[in-house]
């Protein structure tokens, strides 16, 4: 987890205990309270999801909620806000194709 700011002139990063959750099968280590796009961040996972229209690669921009660049699928349900979902033990991620896919 190497990603991660580890020091900052102003702010204090308190970390959760480590967790492990699944990005597209592969296991992935986080800290708890952490959300899912920081998360694939520190672990070098650009790319969250492909646009819609053009199938274009789309990587965190607001990091508020407030775009939709951070859709990914979470435990099976599409169109989720990586930016604002906090992972959880045994979660399972995957890059989103286009609009989301309803199963």
């Amino acid at each position: 987890m190497e990603g991660r700011i580890k020091a900052h002139p102003i702010l204090e990063f308190r970390r959760g205990k480590r967790v492990k959750f699944y990005f597209e099968d592969r296991e992935i280590e986080a800290y708890e309270g952490e959300t899912v796009a920081a998360a694939l961040q520190a672990n070098g996972i650009r790319v969250l999801r492909y646009t819609p229209h053009t199938n274009r690669p789309a990587g965190l921009f607001c990091a508020v909620g407030k775009c939709s660049s951070c859709l990914m699928e979470i435990d099976n349900v599409p169109n989720v806000r990586s930016c604002m979902t906090k992972v959880k033990e045994g979660m399972h991620v995957r890059r989103q194709n286009k609009r989301g896919d309803v199963l």
